[in-house]
């Protein structure tokens, strides 16, 4: 909240202010938990003048017509004047805004934006009709010249704009006044307030890993909780605790995720052992026994929420290593989505499917299928439940303790990757097999029930599903054709007694258009992505971003591009005389009826090139099929240039269209060439 604050208040006040004629040279803003600031550089003493001249009706017009212009003008019918145009006389008006000073300017704008601030949250307080995120007790409104600070006149709801604020709520409560951005920086800090939120995050920072290393230990990074605990203090003050020995056998996520949540702490972790043994807070005041008290109080409210911690993780692992159908049996009573089964029936339909992929990603069938029937055991867990954050993880501490294979545990962790762009797609078979299964039945069943994503609607995250799809496949070099297995979860669907029917072809494109913004991002054009598309096996995405990434290395050559002009060329001639005539032009051409030694050297090309694309296709040898393409632009421009196809010669004339077809068909058997732009 304090973040989008301070953007909101830039850009209400700058845009208030530059409408009304006021410009400024720089802008920043800055946030306190009990302060919002903008500080303005160059702003103009007050706003110009302007002149504008404006047109309005004929001068024979109704007099309704020119008394809407004189009330839109703010004018009187004297001060109009009267033009000679084409048309006829034409009445203008000659509108002069006088420039008004900077404070009056301001002062109407902070008032809209503080009566008009979009907080998110909101209340009332008092007699007042004002809202704000929490009580507003001041308002510091001053500009600065070389002259000294003035007061922007100022009145909210009974506040009234002053030159003063105050410090530190504890430390120094006293209000001062200040004379300038500078001054008030200078002063906030002597009155125990860093203004700054990056400058707060840096000295948190800062001292957190200095007091770590003092003790040889390391900081768990972490920005985002950085960026909260700066926003949580205004004079930070790094202490560092202890954990008690009952809790530091706990896995260290637990324990990570328990200080985070529940008490805004820092895990610090001994790099020898991985184990955290410390936590860093952040007071927000310097007291007489350096932190002593803080730190006894954080311990003694840490080690209740740790015992809770330690009593699931106790519990969870007595059912581990017991029965985990007690946690498998517990999914049949939640909801995976009411149209598509529990979770239980979804684990069903996950082991069924990673079963049939295990042969194609180079895993065990039966690891696999175990695999997929532990991934979500753990959501019954009470670790899982208490922190559902952990879930995945948790499961596979448990299935490891149960004494299945690390690859078998290591599935329920990775079967949820990748969850954003920058996280690590599983390697593992298994792993890959289960994770795929799982992203496979959410598409199947969401298209299945038609809840498919609509604009920026994506509730069930299947954009983000789908992309995990494509970066498991090809960060994995997988030959899998999508089509087939999407039809066998669909299969499973339907035995499950899921009502819908999935299409298929619907849920490749839409695959295929989450393709194309991931490859656009690695600098591949669409139209190369499309050209691909449009080609047999296009479902097995492997092979159809080798294809594309190929043919996007030839186009960016001068022979690849020229070659893609002489393509059109042939294929447009023989389109247009294929519409004329009435026939299709796909016969073959003969070299004997050529008459040139370029249509000769054409024909040797094409040989050429037939016989090395050919096989390269066969093999997947993509690059080598889009050279041997690509070394038909000699011979083809050679060609352009000394023949007319359109000869007087009627049997010429058909040779020379059936070579022209010849061209685009041995192109167009590497790539769609038409789909191609430019």
């Amino acid at each position: 909240m304090q973040t989008r604050a301070g953007e909101d208040l830039k850009k209400r006040i700058t845009d208030g202010l530059v409408d009304a004629g006021l410009t400024y040279a720089s802008a920043a803003a800055f946030t306190t938990p009990r302060r919002l600031t903008l500080a303005l550089g160059g702003l103009l003493a007050e706003s110009p003048t302007t002149v504008e001249q404006r047109k309005g009706p004929r001068a024979d017009a109704p007099e309704k017509a020119i008394e809407g212009f004189l009330r839109g003008a703010g004018l009187s019918r004297e001060d109009l004047e009267e033009r000679d145009t084409p048309k006829g006389p034409v009445l203008f008006a000659k509108i002069t805004r006088q420039g008004r000073p900077a404070a009056d300017i301001v002062a109407e704008v902070l008032e809209k934006t503080i009566r008009e601030f979009p907080w998110p949250k909101s209340m009332r307080w008092g007699s007042g009709s004002l809202r704000w995120v929490r009580p507003l007790h001041s308002i510091l409104c001053i500009l600065c010249d070389e002259a000294g600070a003035s007061v922007v006149p100022l009145d909210v709801d009974g506040i009234v704009s002053g030159d003063t604020t105050t410090g530190h709520r504890f430390m120094a409560p006293a209000p001062f006044p200040v004379t300038s951005f500078d001054d008030y920086t200078d002063k906030l800090k002597q009155a125990s307030v860093v203004l700054d939120p990056a400058e707060r995050a840096d000295t948190i920072w800062n001292d957190a890993t200095n007091q770590a290393f003092a003790n040889g230990l390391e900081v768990v990074e972490d920005k985002g909780l950085l960026a909260e605990v700066a926003g949580l203090v205004e004079w930070p003050v790094v202490l560092m605790g202890r954990i008690a020995d009952d809790f530091l056998d706990l896995p260290p996520e637990v324990l990570q995720t328990s200080m985070k949540e529940h008490q805004k702490f820092f895990s610090v972790r001994n790099p020898k052992t991985g184990r955290i043994e410390r936590f860093i807070t952040v007071a927000n005041r310097e007291t007489a026994d350096n932190g002593a008290t803080i730190l006894a109080g954080y311990e003694k409210v840490l080690a209740a929420r740790l015992a809770d911690a330690k009593f699931f993780w106790e519990n969870d692992l007595r059912v581990a290593n017991g029965d985990m159908s007690v946690w498998l049996d517990a999914l049949k009573n939640v909801t995976f989505h009411n149209k598509l089964g529990t979770q239980a029936e979804l684990v069903d339909r996950m082991a069924s499917l990673s079963r049939e992929l295990a042969p194609l990603v180079g895993a065990d069938p039966d690891a696999a299928e175990e695999a997929a029937r532990l991934a979500k055991a753990d959501l019954s867990s009470e670790m899982v439940y208490e922190f559902p954050e952990l879930q995945g993880l948790m499961g596979r501490y448990y299935i490891e303790a149960s004494g299945r294979t690390a690859e078998i545990a290591a599935a329920a962790e990775e079967h949820y990757a990748p969850l954003g762009p920058s996280d690590a797609v599983p390697t593992a078979p298994v792993s890959v097999a289960v994770s795929l299964a799982e992203k496979i039945d959410k598409l199947t069943g969401f298209w299945a029930i038609d809840e498919k994503p609509t604009g920026s609607k994506d509730p069930f995250a299947l954009r983000r599903a789908a992309l995990g799809i494509i970066r498991i496949v090809l960060e994995n070099d997988l030959s899998l054709r999508l089509a087939d297995v999407f039809t066998q979860s669909s299969g499973a669907m339907s035995a499950a007694g899921v009502s819908g029917e999935a299409d298929m072809s619907d849920i490749v494109s839409f695959i295929h258009d989450r393709l194309k913004v991931y490859l656009r991002d690695q600098g591949v054009r669409h139209d190369v992505i499309d050209a691909c598309i449009a080609m047999d096996c296009s479902d097995d995405l492997a092979l159809l971003v080798k294809r594309a990434r190929a043919l996007s290395d030839v186009l960016g050559t001068d022979d690849g591009e020229n070659l893609i002009q002489a393509f059109k060329r042939a294929n447009n001639i023989l389109t247009q005389a294929e519409e004329a005539d009435g026939v299709e032009y796909s016969y073959g051409a003969d070299v004997k009826f050529a008459e040139t030694d370029e249509e000769r050297a054409l024909f040797d090309a094409l040989d050429a090139a037939e016989a090395a694309i050919a096989p390269a296709m066969q093999t997947g040898d993509f690059p080598a099929a889009m050279t041997a393409m690509a070394a038909l632009r000699a011979p083809v421009d050679a060609f352009f240039t000394a023949v007319q196809v359109n000869a007087d010669n009627a049997t010429v004339r058909r040779n020379r269209l059936n070579l022209l077809s010849r061209i685009t068909r041995i192109c167009r058997s590497v790539a769609d060439l038409t789909r191609i732009e430019g």
